[in-house]
């Protein structure tokens, strides 16, 4: 009897039933590719072997509007070199705005509830009438538009004006510092940019006019500047930009690999990288994930908790290109006197979709919130989440508390792909603590020190075969060689993405954190997110961050907890729960207690800054941390007291 496979039946939480799986677009995707769709690996082995019929495929499934040409894939001398859709033309924001007239496109909420709603119809109106203004500014092709942007209508309505023209798009959130705004796009020269000069967070408004001013100054290449809830001198208001008879807008067809996006790493080791991205590698990667992975189907609703940064900003307002809807959110995602604010919103919208990150559960499940016991949620399908591992606790929860039957999916990529290597699918189960699949397209692997693939051990994960949504470039000077140095050097020839992760037996996986904050002591890599799966499971502790010191010709565990009162018995406690659930090795060899934890503005625990700090070094690049002032707490922590 083969008790290792009775053990891993019971571990599944959900699976799909049968109609649904029938009803799937990834069943009927299969069907338009004349392949069988289970077993599971067989269809993914064909997406990677037959690359360019299966990104036609899913050109020809989403319905892509454009000239898709004759050739679909052109192997290069390596995976850098390889080139999709050499002869295409479209338009990102076209694809974008081709949703039934009288459907809602888009709602706008904040931390008052919903205070806006869109249909496709008045977007487009909206979206013809940003262009012809940008138009008179003199934006064409090639152009980059840089937005300080809230997650709302109006930026929607600027990325989509900006990239119909065949302009680039690259944004900050408002709540960046000033160097933090102009370390990013400073570097890509804009020629315009569009400002909200308020925003508000925790129910307190600000006003960022000085820190805008301060950018205008220090970017010379600024001829516009446009803004949005409130004026500045020598700026175009954003109602004035508006204010035009034009009510269909053009759309600018240009080349699959022509840039679109200039997104940015969180930069806390240095100047932030900023990656070039291209209109046809952005749209198929994000249809093929929202539609065969996430199964978003027309008219339904979805969102992810982002603010305009993050990756997961430009990732959300490609829904519209499944014909959906999406949830534009601009606040906290908890409040002081409602923490399940966003499952109000969600449940008065109808949303199908919800994205959030592993420490927004985290913060409900430690305010013992049962969110079905507070709403029906019948059209809830899916909960989503990225941004650090998903602990297989948390995926218990989810099932206990907020629905049964639920499509609950862990995804993992980067702001590097624009996209996920590994996800969930509609027609896989939900086993407890692991990422369903390796996604379509994606050839992954893990691999060991011999560059092996294995099984069942931690390695380095990798994928092996070009995918339209590597970047084209990093914007700069050498940025072809620095791409290629970021991604190639370790392994020439296999894009080596920086993951530390486990790939099961049944092609499944789990990630245990980036490879450049893995912990090595006595010789043995471990991931923090196995530490972190435990500690965050602890009442006392409200927030954690863990990183490795060198000590004699080793390393030793450091452990920073937020709780109220560290004590020798909670040390203790501590250490007994890492040992018996993750191993002795995971063991912290010191505790500390302090105030804050530092975290990217994007939500990120910053664990290389948090090391360099305890070491005594200068972390660079301070403006990418959202509350650079805890750091204090870690300089030489080794002489502060610990348990």
């Amino acid at each position: 009897m083969n008790t290792q496979r009775i053990d891993k039946k019971s571990q599944i939480l959900w699976e799909p039933a049968e109609k649904d799986m029938e009803q799937s677009h990834l069943q009927a995707f299969a069907k338009s590719v004349n392949q069988a769709l289970f077993p599971y690996e067989r269809l993914h082995r064909w997406s990677i072997t037959n690359i360019g019929d299966f990104w036609s495929g899913v050109w020809d499934y989403a319905g892509i509007i454009g000239e898709k040409g004759e050739r679909f894939y052109l192997q290069g001398e390596s995976m850098a070199d390889a080139v999709f859709f050499p002869d295409a033309q479209l338009n990102f924001a076209e694809n974008l705005l081709k949703g039934k007239a009288n459907q809602i496109a888009a709602y706008q909420a904040d931390e008052t509830g919903v205070t806006a709603k869109i249909t496709y119809h008045d977007l487009r109106i909206q979206v013809a009438k940003a262009q012809y203004g940008l138009k008179q500014l003199g934006v064409k092709k090639g152009d980059r538009v840089a937005g300080i942007t809230t997650n709302n209508i109006e930026g929607l309505v600027a990325l989509l004006a900006a990239t119909s023209l065949g302009a680039v798009w690259t944004s900050c959130s408002p709540d960046f510092g000033a160097k933090g705004i102009i370390d990013r796009i400073g570097q890509v020269q804009p020629k315009v940019l569009i400002a909200n000069l308020t925003y508000q967070y925790k129910q307190k408004p600000f006003d960022i006019s000085d820190k805008v001013q301060e950018t205008i100054r220090q970017i010379a290449s600024i001829n516009h500047v446009i803004t949005i809830a409130g004026e500045l001198p020598n700026s175009i208001t954003w109602s004035s930009l508006l204010d035009n008879d034009a009510e269909k807008p053009q759309f600018e067809r240009i080349g699959f690999r022509d840039p679109l996006y200039i997104l940015y790493t969180s930069g806390t080791t240095g100047l932030p990288k900023a990656i070039v991205h291209s209109v046809g590698g952005t749209l198929l990667q994000h249809v093929k994930e929202h539609q065969l992975h996430c199964d978003v189907h027309e008219e339904d609703v979805l969102f992810w908790y982002s603010n305009t940064a993050w990756m997961m900003y430009p990732w959300l307002v490609s829904g519209l290109a499944s014909n959906a809807s999406v949830l534009l959110y601009d606040g906290a995602p908890v409040l002081p006197d409602n923490p399940t604010h966003l499952w109000d919103i969600a449940e008065e919208i109808g949303l199908t979709h919800f994205g959030t990150s592993p420490k927004y559960l985290d913060s409900l499940m430690k305010a013992d919130v049962v969110l079905k016991d507070q709403y029906p949620l019948t059209s809830l399908k899916s909960i989503l989440s990225c941004g650090a591992p998903l602990v297989a606790e948390q995926y218990d929860w989810v099932y206990e508390t907020i629905k049964e039957d639920l499509y609950l999916a862990s995804i993992s990529g980067g702001t590097e792909i624009i996209g996920c290597f590994v996800m969930g699918s509609p027609v896989h189960p939900v086993f407890r603590g692991e990422i369903s699949c390796k996604a379509l397209g994606m050839a992954m692997e893990v691999l060991d020190d011999r560059n092996a693939p294995v099984y069942g051990q931690k390695g380095d994960l990798v994928c092996t075969q070009p995918f339209p949504s590597m970047p084209l470039t990093f914007y700069g000077e050498k940025g072809d060689e620095r791409y290629r140095h970021n991604y190639f050097a370790e392994r020439p020839g296999i894009w080596t993405h920086g993951d530390f992760a486990e790939q099961t037996i049944d092609q499944s996986f789990i990630i245990y954190g980036r490879a450049d904050t893995v912990l090595n002591p006595g010789g043995v890599r471990i991931g923090t997110a196995e530490i972190y799966s435990v500690v965050e499971q602890i009442e006392e502790v409200k927030d954690s961050i863990v990183f490795g010191l060198p000590c004699e010709n080793d390393e030793e565990i450091v452990l920073c907890v937020v709780t109220d009162l560290l004590t020798k018995d909670l040390a203790k406690h501590i250490r007994q729960q890492i040992r018996e659930k993750a191993s002795p090795r995971h063991v912290p060899r010191r505790i500390y207690q302090v105030n804050d934890i530092p975290y990217t503005v994007n939500g990120k625990k910053v664990e290389g800054a948090a090391k360099t700090e305890a070491i005594g070094n200068e972390v660079k690049n301070k403006a990418s941390i959202s509350n650079p002032e805890c750091l204090q707490e870690l300089t030489d922590i080794k002489k502060k007291e610990c348990y």
